[in-house]
């Protein structure tokens, strides 16, 4: 039977979980996967963040989940997909948004910094996909993985910027980690896919945008910075089986920021 377009975006009945959850990208991103019938299970480190993104999206009617826990501790993974297959029974989706970044001029920057960065948006990332698609996944032939990237895996930035190498180092490997499981999961029904965001005001580009965001604006041909549902078309489309046949690939969203 042929699936009206309507039924192509329709998550109901699926769990996902989302990463660095509780604020920003990812609760944006959780808010668009909710209101299309999925539960949500949100993963940070801080209880009363979780806490305000759980009633905030129980106010919207979406069924969510809390965990806290901090994916750049290597057991993590594990205990997080025990509890929520615990709770659900089943992990459909997995949006891997946690991340942090660090600033200072390459030639400086402190090996604390460049293994706080790769230790969460590589090694946390790597570790819970490879637990979801083992215990989940794989056993049941099937399943969704969004990545949250950066068009600073795509490329450098200006030079009038602070140096953010590990950072820019982390989300290409996100982006090319994307096509290599895409690549040898596929087979097993395994559809994975990155997102690419340009700037969006965020507690973690704060001072950036504070110091460059006029310039940001002014480069960029949709003349704005990233908005408040910006992300939740193209990660439902990916999420979905409207992008049934998408895998491999990373979305830029960024207001065509990098064209020029």
């Amino acid at each position: 039977m042929t699936k009206t377009l309507a039924n192509l975006f329709d998550l109901t009945g699926r769990v996902a979980l989302v990463t660095g959850g509780s604020r920003g990208l990812g609760f944006q991103i959780a808010c668009a996967l909710g209101e299309y019938g999925a539960s949500v299970v949100l993963v940070a480190r801080k209880q009363a963040e979780l806490d305000e993104a759980v009633a905030a999206l129980a106010a919207r009617k979406v069924r969510a989940f809390a965990i806290a826990a901090d994916l750049a501790v290597q057991d993590a993974a594990a205990g997080i997909v025990g509890k929520v297959l615990e709770e659900f029974g089943q992990i459909d989706i997995l949006v891997n948004n946690a991340g942090a970044t660090w600033g200072a001029p390459a030639e400086d920057f402190p090996l604390a910094g460049w293994n706080k960065i790769i230790d969460l948006n590589v090694s946390g990332l790597f570790l819970l996909t490879q637990a979801v698609a083992k215990h989940a996944f794989l056993p049941t032939g099937k399943g969704v993985i969004v990545n949250l990237a950066s068009t600073e895996g795509l490329m450098g930035h200006h030079p009038s910027r602070m140096g953010t190498i590990a950072y820019n180092t982390a989300k290409g490997a996100v982006i090319n980690m994307t096509r290599a499981l895409a690549a040898e999961w596929g087979p097993h029904n395994i559809r994975v896919n990155a997102l690419a965001p340009g700037f969006f005001p965020s507690k973690m580009t704060a001072s950036t945008v504070d110091e460059h965001g006029v310039e940001m604006i002014a480069q960029t041909p949709l003349g704005k910075l990233g908005g408040d549902t910006d992300l939740m078309g193209a990660a439902l489309l990916l999420a979905s089986d409207a992008g049934g046949h998408i895998t491999g690939q990373a979305i830029v969203i960024d207001g065509g920021a990098t064209i020029i």
